[in-house]
């Protein structure tokens, strides 16, 4: 098909925390295997295409993917060996174009205008891109090719998996009036009910309704988003670069606690792993916000600003705790999950050069640098706060 003027490619990994596990054991080739808590309680991280045939998708409960899928491999998540993973697959995108946009480990936009004349086509740089991850990664990846960015990610969504599909400039609308109005962005389920109610089903319903009368049902904003999208509209360049917002981690109970030590000891453990991923990222943070979902599913949030960023768990533990302390929940409240999540990120060297001794605490900083190393070199586990470290007799 024609790719002339299509510079957008939305590349996006297949089924990636799973393909990663498959990819690091061999011996789960071909068979259903579902990432993600290894309890009734956890949700599903990632599923391989052999996991979905029997309908289990991302975020679904993994009590309810077990039933779907019993004869299933269930691991659990390896943060950090998804996150080497995506560093060396954003590479292979920076050898094409420095215009690189990352939506999630496992996603990105480019543009590759600036490539055509060096490594060709379009479609022959989508190809260079999967046959790169491909042999070097041992998983596959999915690639839109289109003249924007909303039309290349429906496009690699299409493809899936292993595929790579181009939307010419002039299949633009064809490829797009056949979907049903779900493909485009913003419409979830509330607003599909919306439009069903209008008789709307597909694309091209919407794209052939008066934008008076989409205004006046869903509002102009919302109105006048979709009529643009259906017709193939999206001037949303790629951003290179772009600065995350935040960084944060959170657990699922397997069941529900109401022990303050346990919370505690939790929002500890979460503290660490933020902290360790500011610091990898080079960030520090002036928000620090607490997660806590009751076993009813009511969820509270609370967050407190610093007076000076930090990238250090001790202090954002600090933090949490008081923030939970706080938090007003009754003797015996019961949680079924609680989160730790920092914001206000800015850039870690310079946000610790303007701050002298007097500012903040001395030596937890250089510690847990220290205990940094030494995760790279021995493991995660292999030093971590005494709270954290199991009695046999007594486990938690």
């Amino acid at each position: 098909m024609d790719d002339t003027g299509c510079h957008i490619l939305h590349v996006d990994m297949d089924a990636f925390y799973a393909s990663v596990e498959i990819r690091d054991r061999p011996e789960l080739a071909g068979r259903p295997v579902i990432v993600g808590g290894t309890s009734g309680r956890g949700v599903v991280l990632s599923a391989s295409y052999q996991a979905r045939v029997f309908g289990v998708r991302s975020a679904m409960p993994v009590g309810r993917a077990q039933r779907m899928c019993p004869h299933a491999v269930f691991v659990p998540p390896r943060h950090r060996r998804y996150a080497e993973a995506s560093k060396e697959v954003m590479a292979v995108f920076g050898t094409v174009t420095p215009d690189v946009e990352p939506l999630a480990l496992d996603e990105a936009f480019l543009d590759v205008s600036g490539a055509l004349r060096r490594l060709g086509p379009p479609a022959v740089i989508a190809r260079h891109i999967r046959a790169q991850v491909a042999t070097q990664q041992g998983i596959t990846c999915s690639v839109g090719i289109a003249t924007t960015k909303f039309v290349a990610k429906i496009a690699s969504a299409r493809c899936k998996p292993d595929g790579l599909l181009v939307v010419s400039r002039a299949g633009t609308l064809e490829f797009l009036h056949a979907l049903p109005v779900s493909a485009l962005w913003g419409v979830g389920e509330r607003t599909g009910e919306m439009l069903a109610r209008l008789g709307l089903r597909t694309v091209a319903d919407i794209a052939h309704t008066p934008l008076a009368t989409l205004e006046h049902e869903l509002g102009v904003a919302q109105g006048s988003h979709l009529a643009a999208l259906a017709w193939g509209r999206d001037e949303r360049r790629v951003t290179p670069h772009t600065r995350e917002k935040s960084i944060g981690a959170e657990e699922t109970f397997a069941a529900d606690i109401d022990d303050p030590e346990r919370i505690r000891r939790e929002l500890l453990k979460l503290s660490g792993r933020t902290a360790h991923s500011l610091r990898a990222g080079g960030h520090a943070a002036r928000t620090v916000s607490v997660k806590l979902r009751l076993a009813s599913f009511k969820t509270m949030t609370r967050s407190r600003t610093l007076s000076y960023p930090t990238d250090v768990a001790h202090e954002i533990y600090a933090t949490a705790c008081a923030l939970y302390e706080s938090a007003g929940l009754d003797h015996g409240a019961r949680l079924r999950l609680v989160g730790v999540r920092v914001s206000g990120l800015v850039q870690a060297a310079g946000a610790n050069a303007q701050l002298t001794f007097d500012d903040r605490p001395v030596g937890w900083r250089e510690a847990e640098q220290a205990v940094d190393k030494i995760a790279s070199r021995f493991g995660a586990s292999a030093v971590r706060p005494a709270a954290l470290v199991e009695d046999p007799g007594h486990p938690s």
